[in-house]
């Protein structure tokens, strides 16, 4: 088997300005944020974005690398709204294509499958065909029955984060939501996957069912060990959602100067910078925490 193993700092080699780019994960829950996070970094821009959104979404708006956005949702979860995507979706900076869930995945699936669009009852009698004008509808050529017609979506590269992968891509999902990282994988023209760990193909079954193999390598391109690599969202059962940080990102959006503090502490440097700069954020914390308990005695 190729050993696919890659660095996170080569990713962005593979990526071009005016893309269409798939990111796997749910709202606040197994993104592949180190690999967002060296896009942050690229020159890369005029992206289109095909998501079930989270901080990713948020942070690329934020950074002006989202020209449109294909997506069910946008959420941080225990906080509803992404700030910066609300901005941008208030002000009209970015194009939409804003679909129900169901409409989301029909067209992951016809996309995987290499056809132009999918018929679905998802979005039948709904805004949806409103809010995207450019949807159709089509009748069953068996019962004449209505069906929105949702354009099969296809990317250019996509990017997903799992626990445990083998270097010749084969990725392991422990937790217990796959979500749709493998219709992503099928829909793409290329596949990078962050992992918390890389071990030996024998191992990723050993304690583990065989039906966690969720992602194959026949449709993988590159494979990275990023431990800590979906932070601040989930990554179950290796850590839950960082909720403090998480609520002081949403909250460093609220100015500008409190966005360039942010920036410059946390998005400036390396992916080991940023981890670092996480750990000393939290110990920071404990430490304010300690004193006002000690201060209330």
């Amino acid at each position: 088997m190729v050993d696919k193993t890659m660095q996170l700092s080569d990713v962005v080699a593979h990526v071009e300005s005016g893309m269409t780019i798939g990111i796997g994960g749910w709202g606040s829950r197994r993104k592949p944020m180190a690999i967002v996070r060296e896009l942050l970094r690229s020159d890369v821009t005029d992206l289109t974005v095909v998501t079930l959104g989270g901080p990713d979404v948020g942070l690329l708006c934020r950074a002006g690398k989202i020209r449109k956005l294909v997506y069910g949702f946008v959420s941080l979860d225990s906080i509803a709204l992404d700030p910066f995507f609300r901005a941008a979706r208030e002000a009209g900076a970015i194009e939409t294509a804003e679909y129900d869930e169901g409409m989301f995945v029909a067209a992951l699936r016809a996309g995987g499958n290499r056809l132009s669009f999918a018929p679905t009852r998802a979005g039948l009698a709904s805004d949806v065909t409103r809010m995207n004008p450019d949807l159709r509808t089509v009748r069953s050529p068996y019962d004449d029955e209505e069906y929105v017609a949702v354009p099969g979506l296809r990317m250019d590269v996509s990017f997903l984060h799992l626990n445990r992968a083998d270097k010749a891509g084969n990725g392991q999902y422990l937790g217990t939501d796959p979500y749709f990282d493998d219709m992503f994988a099928m829909a793409s023209e290329k596949t990078f996957m962050s992992v918390e760990r890389i071990i030996e193909t024998a191992e990723l079954t050993a304690d583990a069912p065989h039906q966690s193999l969720l992602i194959p390598r026949l449709y993988v391109d590159g494979v990275i060990e990023a431990p800590r690599g979906a932070h601040f969202t989930t990554c179950e059962p290796d850590y839950g959602r960082d909720e403090a940080f998480q609520r002081h990102y949403a909250a460093a959006a609220g100015s500008q100067e409190a966005w360039e503090a942010f920036e410059r502490r946390f998005l400036r440097g390396d992916e080991a910078a940023y981890q670092v700069a996480v750990a000393a954020f939290h110990a920071e914390s404990a430490a304010e925490r300690a004193d006002t308990k000690e201060e209330t005695k």
